[in-house]
């Protein structure tokens, strides 16, 4: 039976969570913390990490680069301090591709995105940082995003052997990605790249949605997007067979795959091309016919692959991590997208009501620092050595 729940406004976060004794409690802050938090979004502390609202442009010699974070098509990330606070932020690098172009409107998306949204599982832009080069030196200029440093990312985290994540920590960190998704998705954003790597995390145990740059507004039901996004392995089968009218499902399939990762530890599906991938999805989840994929014969891409037919082993593959959480992947884990839970349908799962329940923020351990990047720079740096 559903939970019953006040009508949800802008910011979509459930506004009655079941507590521990089984009786409901009202939250009328749409920006408040679950029941299971320990955090006061309304506390002066809170607000100051993290609800910053953006205030404008400045300069980069305002801020200290530190350390590299991350690197990609999209540019550079660096760990930066603002010298007139002590802040430490993340400093985002805009790839110009064509300076006479001016920004490219990828960036701009992200930009107009991002200025967009105020929620705390969603990564606030708090600036805009411009490098003016040197005209007479050739020194090209450069644009930089401004986020809040976050001490690390979750594929980052779950690669340090000395990280072992606890079930109450696993369902705080995806009650966390839940909320943030739903208030994305109400708010008719498709967020298009949903991975580990780009879910961010501090050490209060708050969790944070990160990486706009494929991120989109929502223009209708029958509108055609490109399918050329979401990183292979948390791509959903739709988007491998060449689907272009897709829905918030997409995201909801790498929510499902990073739910995989955190009870297993590792990414779960790791196909080699996009055949492999869709091989891997099938091997898992069961091939697909008229009556768990309708329609999946007429989609481009469907004449491309050859597969043998095979069971669906989701249930199979994950009861022994705890029942209820393979039946909520089980959900989440659906070939059709017309099937697959919704972020708010998630939050309503047994899982996150059932002991051990979620960890409060004030149980969450402290880590060292851990990102992907570089956990990869210490693994090469090792295979070289």
């Amino acid at each position: 039976m559903k939970r019953e729940h006040d009508d949800i406004g802008e910011d979509p976060i459930l506004k009655r969570y079941k507590k521990q004794d089984g009786s409901v409690e009202t939250i009328n802050n749409t920006n408040a913390s679950p029941a299971w938090s320990t955090a006061s979004s309304t506390s002066p502390a809170y607000r100051t990490k993290h609800q910053r609202t953006f205030h404008g442009c400045s300069k980069i010699t305002e801020y200290e680069f530190l350390d590299k974070l991350g690197e990609g098509t999209f540019g550079e990330v660096h760990k930066a301090r603002n010298k007139r606070t002590g802040e430490y932020v993340a400093l985002k690098r805009i790839l110009m591709h064509n300076e006479k172009e001016g920004i490219p409107i990828t960036a701009m998306r992200e930009i107009k995105i991002l200025k967009q949204l105020q929620n705390k599982n969603v990564v606030p832009l708090i600036d805009i940082a411009v490098d003016r080069g040197n005209p007479t030196k050739k020194e090209k200029g450069s644009i930089y995003m401004v986020f809040p440093y976050m001490d690390h990312d979750l594929a980052g985290l779950l690669d340090n052997p000395s990280v072992r994540l606890s079930q109450p920590q696993i369902k705080a960190y995806l009650k966390q990605l839940l909320e943030g998704t739903a208030y994305l998705h109400h708010n008719k954003i498709l967020h298009r790249d949903m991975k580990a790597a780009n879910l961010l995390i501090d050490n209060e145990g708050v969790l944070q949605i990160a990486d706009f740059g494929l991120a989109r507004g929502i223009e209708g039901e029958n509108k055609e997007y490109t399918n050329c996004v979401v990183t292979r392995w948390y791509r959903p089968p739709e988007l491998l067979l060449g689907e272009r009218r897709y829905t918030t499902a997409i995201d909801m399939w790498g929510v499902g795959c990073v739910f995989g990762e955190l009870l297993k530890s590792r990414p779960i599906l790791q196909g080699q091309d996009d055949i492999d991938q869709l091989v891997k999805i099938f091997e898992l989840c069961g091939s697909p016919n008229d009556e768990n994929m309708p329609n999946w014969e007429q989609l481009p891409d469907a004449k491309k692959i050859k597969f043998e037919p095979s069971e669906r082993r989701v249930l199979e593959e994950y009861s022994k991590y705890d029942p209820l959480a393979a039946d909520l992947l089980d959900k989440l884990l659906v070939l059709d997208p017309a099937k697959r839970l919704t972020a708010l349908e998630a939050l309503e799962h047994d899982y996150f009501y059932s002991t051990p329940l979620p960890a409060k923020l004030s149980e969450m351990p402290k880590y060292e620092s851990s990102h992907e990047f570089d956990r990869r720079k210490k693994a090469q740096s090792k295979k070289n050595y």
